[in-house]
């Protein structure tokens, strides 16, 4: 019995795609692709520790672009932002599927791979949603407008452009406490950045590095938030489906009042 080769990247996109050149490469066939954080229990494996290599993950993606549409490759990057457990390796089986055909771009459903990819980009695509929706800055005495986040899948890069469009007049920090890093925008690009002082224990960020007049401004809104609504057609059912609780704790409106 041949033994199971795995593939050990650091977590990044251009490193798993530089696990799927390895894979070609070498002609490894029965690879399985982890990130080095996972622990490995299985017997009778090789493992390979993978670097990420720009240039070969580049030829990868390069390939990929040729025999699929844009929105298959928008999907195949949310999929991959998911981090569901072992969906590196349907990813991989995906890439093999495709440049295996010819020239048929027809969308196969019926094959496993495809639809999970299918079904798990929509439920990324609404966390995206979300974040863009529920996403509640707050001005530190630093002159940057602050917000924390915890979603469930790894959706940052996904947001950038929609915050740097919107609010491209003004320094902000979106930081995602759970993977403990964040997108900051200084005018001009946005990068990556990690922050000293955020946890998922401390998900709101304190009055101390507030500017003057912001906690000000949270209870003005809090209170607005409270007057308009009208609890006699209030629908909490309704509410909580199109604003699930989970969120609750990083909306200003919601913490005024608690």
């Amino acid at each position: 019995m041949n033994p199971q080769t795995i593939l050990l990247y650091d977590g990044s996109f251009e490193g798993f795609l530089s696990c799927i050149f390895m894979v070609y490469d070498q002609k490894i066939s029965d690879a399985v692709i982890r990130k080095e954080s996972e622990t490995n229990t299985q017997l009778f494996t090789i493992t390979e520790e993978v670097i990420t290599e720009r240039y070969k993950a580049s030829r990868v993606w390069k390939g990929f672009k040729s025999k699929t549409t844009r929105n298959e490759q928008q999907d195949f990057f949310k999929v991959f932002l998911s981090e569901i457990k072992g969906v590196e390796n349907t990813l991989l089986s995906y890439v093999q599927n495709i440049f295996t055909k010819k020239n048929d771009r027809n969308i196969d459903f019926s094959n496993k791979d495809i639809l999970k990819i299918s079904q798990v980009a929509r439920m990324v695509g609404r966390e995206k949603h979300r974040m863009e929706a529920f996403v509640r800055f707050q001005l530190t005495n630093d002159n940057i407008y602050t917000a924390t986040v915890e979603p469930d899948f790894n959706v940052l890069p996904l947001i950038i452009h929609h915050f740097k469009d919107r609010y491209a007049d003004q320094q902000w920090v979106i930081y995602d406490i759970k993977r403990n890093y964040g997108i900051y925008y200084d005018l001009n690009t946005v990068e990556t950045v990690t922050i000293e002082g955020f946890s998922r224990k401390k998900v709101r960020i304190s009055e101390e590095v507030l500017a003057q007049n912001e906690a000000e401004f949270q209870k003005l809104w809090g209170t607005y938030y409270n007057n308009v609504n009208i609890k006699s057609r209030k629908n909490n059912k309704l509410h909580k489906q199109h604003l699930p609780k989970r969120y609750w704790k990083y909306l200003t409106e919601k913490n005024s009042s608690l």
